[in-house]
This record gives C-alpha cells, sequence and structure tokens, in this order.
C-alpha cells in the first residue's frame, strides 16, 4: 500500500507490494487412483501367469495357447477332455462318480453322447414290448409294496394304477374320509408322502418320462383371485414332483406338470364329489414320449 510522504518533504512516495506465494502440494483429484488399481490388476495376472505355467505340462501350456491363437484347429487330445480349448487337456481331476454321472445322461438329456435333441427324452434302447413289460412290472411291485407294509395299508386302497394307451396311470384319489393334502393346501399328508415315497421307489430307475397332473373338485374359493382350483391343481401336481424328485427320480424325465382344476371331474355326474380330487401320475411308454 502508498504510505504519504512526510509533510514538506519531497521525498517520493515508497509503495510497499506484498506476494502471497501458494504451497505445491494442493488437491488434484483422485486419477492417481485408477493407475494404481490398474497397476494392481496387471500384478495379479502377471503372478496368475506364473502360477499357470508352473502348474501345466507342456502338453497343456500348448492346448492353451492354441486356445487364444486366432484360426487355430485343433482336435482334442486326452480322455478328460478340455476346459479352455480344444486342444487341451483337463486341469481338472474327473472323478469316477463324475464319468459315472455323465454317461448316464449328457448335456442333450440322452443315454450316451449325441443321442437325442436338447429338451427331448432318452433315445429307447429296448423294443415296445419289453417297454411295456417294464411297466407293468413297476405296476406288480407297487403293487405288492402297498400289500406288504402295514404303513401303507390306510392309504393303498386310495391308489389305483390303471393301464391307458400312453402308458401306467397311477391316480392318488381322496375320498370323505381321507385327504392326500391337508384341506386347502398343497402340503402332503404324511401317510400320503411315504404313499409317493413308493412309488418312486419303483420308477426311479426307469427311463421312462412322467407327466403329473392335478385335479380339483368344483367347490370354488371366495376370492378367485386370490386362490382357486386351478392354482391349487397345478401346485398340488408340483408338490408331487418334487417329493419324487427329493426320493430319487431325476428332474430330466419330468415331461410336464399340469393343472386342470376342475374340468376333467372323476364322478362326472357329481363335480363337487371328493374323489374328483386327485393327483394323477403318468408313466409313459418310451414310444409314445414327446418326440
Amino acid at each position: 500500500m502508498a504510505r504519504a510522504a512526510p509533510h514538506g518533504s519531497n521525498q517520493p512516495t515508497r509503495i510497499v507490494v506484498k506476494r502471497i506465494t501458494v504451497a505445491a502440494g494442493g488437491h488434484h483429484g483422485g486419477a492417481w487412483k485408477f493407475a494404481y488399481s490398474d497397476f494392481v490388476t496387471a500384478m495379479m495376472a502377471f503372478f496368475l501367469l506364473l502360477w499357470l505355467l508352473g502348474a501345466t505340462t507342456d502338453k497343456q501350456r500348448t492346448g492353451i495357447a492354441d486356445y487364444f491363437t486366432p484360426g487355430a484347429q485343433t482336435k482334442s487330445k486326452g480322455a478328460g477332455g478340455s476346459i479352455v480349448g480344444t486342444g487341451a487337456a483337463s486341469l481338472v481331476a474327473v472323478t469316477p462318480a463324475a464319468v459315472k454321472s455323465a454317461s448316464r445322461y449328457n448335456a442333450t438329456n440322452g443315454p450316451q453322447p449325441g443321442n437325442g435333441d436338447k429338451g427331448s427324452p432318452p433315445v429307447p434302447a429296448v423294443t415296445p414290448q419289453q417297454d411295456r413289460q417294464a411297466v407293468a412290472r413297476a405296476q406288480q411291485h407297487i403293487a405288492e409294496q402297498l400289500a406288504k407294509n402295514p404303513a401303507l395299508a390306510k392309504v393303498a386302497r386310495h391308489v389305483r394304477m390303471v393301464p391307458v394307451p400312453e402308458g401306467l396311470r397311477i391316480d392318488l384319489v381322496d375320498d370323505a374320509k381321507f385327504s392326500m393334502f391337508l384341506r386347502g393346501t398343497t402340503a402332503l399328508d404324511g401317510e400320503a408322502s411315504r404313499l409317493v415315497d413308493t412309488i418312486a421307489q419303483a420308477i426311479k430307475d426307469m427311463p421312462n418320462m412322467l407327466v403329473i397332473r392335478g385335479h380339483t373338485d368344483s367347490l370354488a374359493y371366495g376370492d378367485a383371485r386370490r386362490m382357486n382350483n386351478w392354482i391349487l391343481s397345478a401346485s398340488r401336481a408340483e408338490s408331487t414332483r418334487q417329493r419324487l424328485a427329493d426320493h430319487g427320480v431325476a428332474e430330466v424325465r419330468f415331461e410336464r406338470i399340469e393343472g386342470v382344476a376342475d374340468r376333467l371331474p372323476m364322478i362326472a355326474g357329481a363335480p363337487r364329489d371328493e374323489r374328483n380330487r386327485r393327483v394323477a401320475i403318468l408313466l409313459l411308454y418310451q414310444d409314445a414320449q414327446r418326440s
């Protein structure tokens, strides 16, 4: 700032200039964090590469290199297959249990590699006559188990096995004194659960596909938007499927799970009859399965 000269003096006015120095090192953003993360990622990739080089054989490294080579045409080597490319041997040990499981059902649901389209059942390996004999034996086995097991005596009379053109239909039927499911729910009764378990044991090793269909009587719910016979019949069919699956029936064998409400009554003249409440398990002949 300028300072006034003393009165009567001819000396020039002195001007004092104050300079403010800004110290370096202030805030300059977080760009360094991105650079550091790139560096750490690169180091991780580097050490992963070193580990891979030390943990693999020359044959495996060749396969990995071929996989990342554009246009490389290689053939699979070794029974273990490849997890990174068509030319690399597997880096994961293949256990006998895994081989046995893979040989039974491959990714296309066929019994052996190359059999069956995706989503289709296994290709039949028996004649139609042999297949029908196997289904008849399953029916006989279920009947024998129901007859000799005292714990199932109460529910045995609720089982009706009916040969139909498509296969064997096993109806689990209610009556006025007993219901397979707790009233108005999808929870299987304890004795009904043991009955479904018996059926599962008889058919779990068969290749035949299954259709499960739920039926109800015509008694309606108060608020059909919240609950109705369509929902109930489909949910009971699904509960039966889950019980069969829990006791050894393979998931790939379920062809359809259906709920038809009261549209196909067993007692046509009495739509409210308790016997119209049932679940039908259809064991299909192999030549009647979906193609």
